[in-house]
């Protein structure tokens, strides 16, 4: 079987539970200032949620939970360090195969620059991505294709003779490569017991180093979009 990481005529990913995590103890101490500052607490489940996107949109879930998205995510971004944050940013061992891919590669995330790019010096990677964007209001947030079509049009790669994938760890990231009309792999890093559901791609693994014994989930042209 070809190795799905060589079939490829260019590669984007996420970042955050794609190829890099953060520890949990900076997670849990960054919701508990944005509680005090809403006045509400958030449960360690709760804090999962919206941290790791577990439930797809994490505007959706906190209106749910009768929580402003707006004010929320003004606290949450005045509550994060950059630094801190890279500090306590870790990279997965299986996705240093990125490093050595030989076609263009594109960074689309939902992390926005002020963390993005400290986190990139910290771990070593800013030079893996020939692009990078970090979704805004402005570009779109994943599953909407913009931000990823934005990312293939720097990269100079279309649909014409192109052959691209987007590899990520939400249902998001699946949608928004889909709705692109690229290829999706989905990388369970939490499994799906925490997550609640199982997120399909055309390729599901629990880390890039399956994709050599992976076989794709749907046939050309017959996948369930």
């Amino acid at each position: 079987m070809a190795d799905p990481r060589a079939e490829y005529d260019f590669w984007l990913l996420d970042l955050d539970g794609t190829l890099v995590d953060v520890e949990w103890s900076y997670t849990r101490e960054v919701f508990d200032r944005v509680g005090d500052r809403l006045g509400r607490e958030f449960s360690d489940r709760e804090a999962d949620i919206i941290w790791s996107g577990l439930t797809g949109s994490r505007d959706h879930q906190l209106l749910e939970w009768g929580i402003d998205p707006t004010t929320f995510w003004e606290a949450f971004h005045e509550e994060e360090d950059p630094l801190v944050r890279a500090e306590q940013t870790y990279l997965h061992e299986d996705a240093a195969f990125v490093a050595d891919l030989d076609v263009p590669v594109g960074l689309v995330t939902h992390c926005q620059e002020f963390l993005c790019e400290p986190v990139l010096d910290n771990v070593g990677i800013r030079d893996w991505f020939d692009s990078r964007l970090c979704c805004t209001h402005e570009t779109g947030w994943k599953p909407d294709p913009d931000p990823v079509q934005q990312v293939m049009a720097d990269l100079g790669v279309g649909y014409n003779g192109h052959q691209g994938v987007l590899a990520g760890d939400g249902a998001n990231d699946v949608g928004a490569a889909w709705n692109a009309g690229i290829d999706a792999i989905h990388v369970e890093r939490v499994g799906h017991d925490r997550r609640g559901r199982c997120v399909l791609g055309d390729y599901r693994v629990r880390s890039f180093d399956d994709l050599t014994a992976s076989k794709p989930l749907f046939a050309s042209g017959q996948s369930d979009r």
